[in-house]
């Protein structure tokens, strides 16, 4: 009996790890009870009490209907008095999207091979074509300091350019003029744009994003896209989409911009039409647009349509030449030169058919805005500051090999080495987020959660990679001008961390507030049957539901139990993976079940309260993160064939997001609230504790050594950025200096030793030609070093200005600073 009685949770902790289905535990009761008699000697009167007590538990729970009428029905009502009611706006963006890999990562159990399965995204001729040609040239047309000191826009010719080759276009079909191109394209232009162009890549980004291009696309009438679709293909319409307002920014839902249904007179008659006022700002595009796209809440007090009064967040095309449309002067977002401004009207008459699909779409805004916004924020933030990155990489990491203190390339210093080791693990993470999420946009996921994670920390990398790249760099970094290829990226990137959705909400509110709902198999479903007002379907629904979600809370928590006790080291994966990554698919299924647990528990334990905690919710979304991170990361190097040159960078990334999340685990464990759970998390998550310290000093050289020398990996790092050979240009001359210096080491360490021997003195070019004169270097190489030497000068050198910065020669043009301001 005593060994039976061992054996209990044994079996119990068995099959929950197993998933068993609730027929086999009661089977499994069964036979440990009958097992436990007949050990233990049972009396026939306690035998058939112990049976006939455990058949009734097992028929409450495995009959139905018996379990609907006693046990789901009284939850049902209780649970319906306890959740928070939902409103139109919070349920339409908890539909929204879909749920992609994330859902996997949620629930506990990732299929890896469904992950390796995903087809790596690849471009099309026509595609590679206007990236190498088009694309490359628009880049090189593109001089961020000219745009954004001297003229404060692009020069009218760059304009043309984007204009006549389709740039606009870049999501509308062929059949309306446009280039079709992929997500994926799409990612890659603007990527490489951002690499050379804030300007340039922004004015391309924004009409391929969320804007009315995307939402005709999706909901507009045959008539709005034949009408508007050709139009914004050929760079005939510049189009912006105006959403926020001085008083609603990250509440979006709460727009105080209003339309009204009324009848009006419209070319010469009386139609049924709305007149809208509103006040936007921060508009993207708006000071040169000739189409805005509207978003604002239309009201029919008159119920001129319908029985609804408050019909909703609505969208709308019009044009700014409109009467009544006012285009304000511009914003200066951190010195960045891309056109942004304000818009208004107030009681501006339209008709009805400017609304986004027409009538029958009034009052559908929000829904449109929320599964747009989940494909556009995948591609354009990401895209653009992977770009920013990439041009941080490259050019730190060559100038860390060609600026030299103390006779040592200064990359050769621990000091320089750690925040290169940074530089390079993010940005192989986030490129690999970066693809992963744009090829998940072709396969027609709109992911929502999976928007918001990329959304959030591929711009707060690339925050780190650019600021450790301007500590590196130092003064030259600092001091703007022509030969600075850093600064304006640094003054730049904290637009991308406020906008399309400020990345304190993103963490806080929508990450894990929506992904617990949405990635989750069964929260939603037990909210959605709670609210369904057919009492027996809902009971039904219900009770499937909380059942289902049950036993996968503990099979959740024997798992969790489980991997912990045995580090992980039996967790299956797949059998065609890099061996040396097997513990990564290993420690990732362990933490994405540890998740699953913990999320559990905390709703359980903290219902509505958790969306208040935000502290904890940001954790729990770092969590979620970091494995997506790390899948899209393990994804990459399968992809790009297992390259052993840059496993360094693989496992720089993914340890130290691991160790990241194990830290985001702690944060949620110490701060749960009450001990008791908080000692039961700690020793059900970590038993033996913590496997992860952070990566080792050694592999973190081994990735800065990667950024400091021409190679395959470094141009597999970089891979798409604009790379000019020119050495009047500031990442050009890097390029070319970084050549020289890595040709010129043998032969300065011929000079070294032969100063050494007392063969030659000088210094500089006098040691070089003493060299020469004895023979110690040839005269080829004694020109390559002037050569290196020159181009090194270049490299590192910084701009200067007369006493009033120029700013009065810029003022006396067109279009100069002072003007602009």
């Amino acid at each position: 009996m005593i060994w039976m009685i061992l054996a209990l949770p044994l079996i119990a902790v068995i099959l929950a790890y197993l998933g068993a289905p609730l027929a086999l535990w009661t089977l499994a009761g069964a036979a440990w009870l009958g097992a436990a008699a007949w050990l233990g000697g049972w009396t026939v009167l306690a035998v058939v009490l112990a049976g006939g007590g455990y058949l009734l538990v097992a028929a409450l729970f495995n009959l139905k209907p018996l379990r609907r009428a006693l046990v789901s029905a009284p939850l049902l009502s209780g649970y319906r008095k306890i959740l928070p009611p939902m409103s139109e706006t919070e349920r339409i963006a908890l539909e929204a999207g879909t749920v992609w890999w994330e859902g996997e990562l949620f629930r506990g159990r990732p299929d890896w091979n469904k992950l390796l399965a995903f087809p790596q995204p690849t471009l099309t001729a026509e595609e590679q074509s206007f990236l190498d040609n088009e694309t490359e040239e628009l880049c090189r047309m593109s001089n961020d300091w000219e745009c954004s000191h001297e003229l404060g826009d692009l020069p009218p010719h760059v304009w043309q350019f984007i204009r006549e080759k389709g740039f606009l276009g870049m999501i509308i079909p062929r059949q309306y003029g446009g280039k079709e191109f992929s997500a994926y394209m799409h990612s890659q232009v603007i990527t490489k744009l951002s690499t050379r162009c804030s300007a340039s890549a922004v004015t391309v980004m924004v009409p391929n994003s969320l804007g009315p291009a995307e939402l005709l696309l999706q909901y507009g009438t045959d008539a709005q896209k034949n009408h508007y679709l050709p139009r914004l293909a050929k760079g005939l319409e510049t189009p912006c989409f105006a959403l926020t307002s001085p008083h609603a920014g990250s509440d979006a839902a709460s727009i105080p911009d209003f339309g009204v249904i009324c009848k009006g007179i419209w070319e010469g008659r009386e139609v049924l039409g709305m007149r809208v006022t509103w006040d936007k700002r921060y508009i993207t595009l708006g000071p040169v647009s000739t189409l805005l796209g509207l978003a604002f809440r239309l009201y029919d007090p008159d119920k001129l349509l319908g029985d609804v009064e408050d019909l909703g967040i609505t969208c709308a095309l019009i044009p700014t030449d409109h009467p009544g449309v006012h285009i304000g002067r511009r914003h200066i977002p951190l010195n960045a030169v891309f056109q942004n401004g304000p818009n208004w009207g107030k009681d501006v008459f339209m008709p009805l058919d400017w609304i986004i699909g027409g009538p029958k779409m009034a009052g559908q805004g929000w829904r449109m805005l929320m599964e747009c916004l989940a494909a556009g924020r995948s591609i354009s933030l990401p895209g653009s500051n992977t770009g920013m990155a990439k041009l941080a990489v490259r050019t730190v990491g060559g100038y860390s090999r060609v600026r030299s203190q103390f006779k040592t390339a200064i990359g050769r210093f621990e000091g320089i080495q750690e925040p290169l080791t940074r530089m390079g693990g993010n940005l192989y993470m986030m490129d690999a987020a970066r693809v992963m999420t744009a090829g998940a946009i072709d396969l027609g996921e709109k992911p929502s959660v999976v928007s918001a994670i990329v959304k959030y920390h591929v711009t707060e990398r690339a925050r780190q990679v650019v600021t450790d790249g301007m500590d590196i760099v130092g003064g030259k970094g600092i001091c703007l001008g022509p030969s600075n290829f850093l600064g304006r990226a640094y003054q730049q990137l904290p637009i991308g961390i406020t906008v399309e959705g400020a990345n304190i909400l993103t963490r806080s509110l929508i990450i894990f507030g929506q992904g617990a709902i949405r990635c989750h198999p069964y929260v939603l479903r037990g909210m959605l049957a709670a609210g369904n007002p057919d009492r027996a379907k809902a009971l039904v629904e219900f009770d499937d539901a909380v059942f289902s979600h049950f036993g996968y809370a503990v099979r959740n928590t024997a798992r969790t139990l489980v991997m912990g006790m045995t580090g992980s080291h039996f967790v299956g994966v797949p059998h065609d993976i890099a061996p040396e990554t097997k513990r990564y698919y290993q420690q990732l299924t362990r933490f994405s079940s540890a998740l699953a647990f913990v999320a559990d528990v905390a709703m359980a334990t903290m219902g509505g309260d958790l969306k208040r905690k935000e502290k904890l919710s940001a954790r729990l979304g770092d969590i979620l993160s970091l494995l997506y991170l790390s899948s899209a990361t393990l994804k990459r190097f399968e992809a790009e064939g297992r390259q052993q040159a840059d496993a360094p960078l693989m496992h720089w990334a993914i340890w130290d997001a691991m160790f990241k999340a194990q830290n985001a685990f702690e944060g949620v464990i110490s701060n749960f609230p009450g001990r008791v759970m908080s000692f039961l998390l700690r020793r059900l998550i970590f038993p033996l504790g913590r496997p992860y310290v952070v990566p080792s000093d050694r592999l973190g050289a081994q990735v800065a050594n990667l950024l400091i020398e021409p190679s395959a990996t470094r141009d597999r790092l970089t891979a798409g950025m604009y790379v000019p050979r020119d050495e009047d240009d500031p990442v050009g001359v890097i390029e070319l200096a970084l050549e020289a210096t890595v040709q010129s080491e043998a032969i300065e360490a011929k000079m070294r030793a032969a100063v050494k021997a007392g063969r030659i003195s000088g210094r500089g070019a006098q040691l070089a030609a003493s060299a020469c004169a004895a023979g110690v270097i040839t005269s080829a190489e004694q020109a390559l070093l002037a050569r290196r030497d020159e181009l090194r000068d270049k490299a590192i050198r910084v701009d200067d200005f007369p006493q009033d910065l120029g700013i009065h020669r810029a003022a006396e043009g067109p279009r100069g600073l002072r003007a602009v301001a």
